[in-house]
């Protein structure tokens, strides 16, 4: 219980004193950058073997009262997840971010990221969640624009200003639902809510609950800063984004709040639109990426494709929907972090983003080349690494909830998947380089130590899968963290009873 409010302290002091750091050598930053993060994925680790649900009461003051951290299965995963790509970034930073003088301010601003990240992962009280969310998205909007290019500056300007409007429909909700119920304390507010009669009021802020976190999530058609946001900004910071910012921010605040607070059945057949969003933004994401040559873009609009693929298995409301939704939403992570390194392993090479200006680096960046093939079999669903199961589970999840055309249209998007990410293997990782390239090398051995870590995690987590077939408890991280996760959502608002004294 005690380790909880470390996940925000440590970030958050981590921040303050390496803002004072701003000429001490970039060595020292570097240390104490990894240093925290490293200490914050022990930490993590620690949690996993936790059973049932756990709550630190700030102050002393209990619920409904006070404010309280809560952590239970679906907080574990999180948690792990946010701090082991935040770890393997703050890894790749040591050599990516020599280019840029104000090392110290980076790291500073991604600790805050950070803050934010596990404050929403962890708090019990919705005005809270929107404070951490505000705190993570501000140290996103300067991260982004931490070039200082006129690119830079444009893409966070435009993230800025659209995310904000996100805020707002939060903050808005968050407003009528405190005059509704006279509470902020979520699992006080799911009490009251569910003692009450479901009316138009509680639909409209369920609306604009949805509105928000999809902006923040950029679900389709709210999507429009990503693609100019992620391209942007540095590619620690970009794994960072779409491997577990858009999945905390937007899917797992979506979760919590929708699930359980407001419940599913407040909601009725207008949940139906959580299916229509994730369809939607799986197929626009795949077209859009198709026809990219910037290769961050591509992986920008892959990750609107992807996370509809977690909205639609989230949307299905049954336990197999939740337990793809959550497997897919970890396997993401992991593979996308991974893209979005090799990614900026390329551009520190060649000095480009264009997919048209490369090819043959495989020959020169041999790891990059690897670990690039990786990733691609893993996103696009090629047995037996990780991607492969989790869309197969959601495929099955259809099926099982009658819902076969959407189960049609997450092989088709896959298949769509594989074209482009094929696409970028031949015109960035094959053929013949080119004579401007020839004196290209491989990244530092930083880069390389975070490409093949989340490489490796993407087939030791699809070789541990396979054992599904056995049963679902035969797999480690199904049984493990999976599951337990699982149970919060498919508890609904029963998770009143474990945070309310009785």
């Amino acid at each position: 219980m005690q380790i909880l409010p470390l996940f925000i302290a440590i970030p958050m002091g981590a921040a303050f004193v390496l803002a004072m750091l701003l000429k001490a050598r970039h060595s020292v930053v570097d240390i104490l950058a990894n240093v925290v993060t490293a200490v914050l994925l022990a930490l993590s680790i620690t949690l996993i073997m936790t059973k049932g649900t756990i709550t630190y009461e700030m102050g002393r003051w209990a619920p409904p009262l006070g404010i309280v951290l809560v952590l239970d299965g679906l907080t574990v995963l999180m948690l792990l997840i946010v701090n082991l790509i935040a770890f393997l970034a703050t890894i790749f930073s040591i050599s990516y971010m020599e280019r840029f003088t104000a090392k110290a301010k980076f790291y500073s601003m991604f600790m805050l990221m950070l803050t934010g990240l596990n404050g929403v992962i962890l708090t019990g009280d919705i005005f809270n969640m929107f404070v951490f969310l505000e705190i993570a998205s501000i140290a996103s909007y300067v991260l982004v624009a931490f070039g200082t290019e006129d690119e830079e500056l444009e893409a966070s300007f435009k993230y800025m200003v659209i995310s904000s409007v996100g805020g707002l429909f939060i903050l808005l909700s968050i407003a009528l639902l405190y005059a509704m119920t006279g509470t902020l304390n979520m699992a006080h507010l799911s009490q009251i809510i569910s003692s009450q009669k479901s009316g138009i009021g509680f639909l409209f802020t369920a609306a604009l609950m949805i509105t928000g976190f999809a902006i923040k999530a950029a679900i389709v058609p709210f999507h429009a800063w990503l693609p100019d946001a992620h391209p942007s900004a540095p590619s620690p910071v970009s794994a960072m984004l779409s491997g577990v910012f858009i999945k905390t921010l937007g899917i797992y605040a979506m979760m919590r709040v929708l699930v359980n607070v407001i419940g599913i059945s407040i909601l009725g057949r207008a949940w139906g639109i959580m299916l229509v969003l994730g369809a939607v933004s799986m197929v626009i994401g795949a077209l859009l990426g198709l026809g990219q040559k910037d290769y961050k873009r591509l992986l920008a609009y892959s990750s609107v494709s992807q996370v509809g693929y977690i909205i639609l298995a989230f949307g299905l409301g049954t336990p197999l929907g939740y337990l793809a939704a959550l497997f897919h939403l970890t396997n993401h992570a992991v593979f996308k972090a991974l893209m979005f390194f090799n990614a900026g392993a390329v551009e520190y090479a060649t000095g480009t983003r264009d997919l048209e200006k490369m090819g043959g680096l495989s020959e020169k960046m041999p790891v990059t080349g690897i670990t690039s093939v990786v990733g691609t079999l893993s996103i696009s669903g090629v047995p037996p690494f990780n991607g492969f199961w989790s869309k197969l589970l959601i495929i099955i999840a259809c099926i099982q909830a009658g819902r076969f055309s959407y189960a049609v249209i997450a092989i088709l998007v896959s298949v769509l998947t594989l074209a482009y990410f094929l696409k970028v293997q031949r015109l960035a990782f094959f053929g013949k380089i080119k004579e401007t390239l020839s004196n290209i090398k491989e990244v530092p051995v930083p880069m390389r130590v975070s490409l093949i870590v989340l490489a490796v995690l993407c087939l030791v987590i699809g070789l541990d899968a396979f054992r599904i077939v056995q049963g679902m408890d035969s797999s480690w991280l199904v049984r493990v963290l999976l599951n337990p996760a699982k149970e919060v959502l498919v508890n609904g608002t029963g998770y009143v009873s474990s945070i309310l004294p009785k």
